[in-house]
């Protein structure tokens, strides 16, 4: 089976990349330059946790069963029309998920850490390597982790992952009118 590339997708999927970096960059940079070093440490771990629930979403979709979305749409359960949405956009899903919004938070939090530890350095008047790398590392680590552990819980849960979703979108989508 062959698949086609769709170059207005990919056109669009790059331009929302950019404009997720610079509003990202600005979120972090603007919260960064003022805060204190607890308030720092927070805006990381929202990063590094945005991109562990995007995993979770993109995992989710991809292995939850077609046929499961069909019957709760079939008996009108909300959300589940738009989680067989979701479902039947599984490759846009997860590369929205997966390389705009994973890509750009990973990319975020790691010059949010540098610039973390940059301020510590000042502060504590060294130039350590050891200081960044071992910032550097941790974050790595929670990353990475946090998805490997994200991964066996999306596998398990997927049709209540892509639901809840999809209920979210469902909520949204009336909210908005």
């Amino acid at each position: 089976m062959k698949i086609k590339t769709n170059y207005k997708w990919v056109i669009k999927i790059v331009l929302i990349s950019v404009i997720a970096s610079i509003l990202f960059t600005l979120l972090s940079t603007e919260v960064l330059g003022r805060a204190g070093y607890i308030i720092a440490f927070a805006v990381l771990a929202v990063f590094i946790a945005i991109g562990i629930f995007v995993d979770i979403i993109a995992i989710a979709v991809t292995v939850a069963h077609e046929a499961s979305l069909h019957s709760m749409a079939a008996h009108k359960v909300r959300g589940a029309a738009e989680s067989l949405r979701l479902k039947k956009n599984a490759d846009r899903v997860t590369s929205f998920c997966n390389d705009v919004i994973g890509d750009v938070t990973g990319i975020i939090s790691g010059a949010t850490a540098a610039l973390i530890a940059a301020r510590l350095m000042t502060s504590l008047n060294t130039e350590s390597l050891l200081l960044s790398l071992l910032l550097t590392g941790i974050v790595t680590g929670l990353s990475v982790g946090g998805k490997a552990v994200a991964k066996a819980f999306a596998f398990n849960h997927s049709i209540s992952i892509v639901l809840w979703v999809g209920r979210l979108i469902n909520l949204f989508k009336k909210t908005k009118g």
